[in-house]
């Protein structure tokens, strides 16, 4: 397994790794699976969320460069037999891009899926640099 150096993990991405059903730290069926991706000068989150409605359930919130995704799934009034499904409060919070505008965010529900994007800033990131040390 190739791990990332030291200097390449962000703490949001490592707490990312740490919740992922294989290492146990969260129950399995807690996790929102997620996929991203940018397109048309916007980051693009999807999440799977089928069956919530997505006025009363769903709670979307950008704050210090990160977007937070909460969700209540209720289980149905009769019990299976044998049940796979997520039920319950649903979380997830991914570190947007350095260049998000978090003042330009949409989210849409259509067919299980909430699709949530930011706006981008023209341009790249400003690069990192070396700072003397004064003594």
């Amino acid at each position: 397994m190739n791990l990332p150096d030291r200097r390449e993990i962000r703490i949001p991405e490592l707490l990312e790794w740490l919740e992922h059903p294989t290492l146990g730290f969260r129950p399995f069926g807690q996790i929102l699976r997620v996929e991203d991706y940018v397109a048309d000068g916007r980051y693009v989150l999807r999440v799977e969320l089928p069956g919530i409605d997505p006025d009363k359930d769903v709670e979307v919130i950008v704050d210090d460069g990160v977007l937070h995704i909460r969700a209540e799934k209720s289980r149905k009034t009769t019990e299976p037999h044998r049940s796979e499904f997520a039920y319950g409060s649903l979380s997830r919070s991914v570190t947007l891009p350095a260049t998000a505008k978090t003042d330009d965010v949409k989210a849409v529900y259509k067919g299980g899926v909430l699709e949530v994007s930011v706006g981008l800033a023209e341009g790249r990131k400003a690069e990192g640099r070396r700072i003397t040390v004064e003594h």
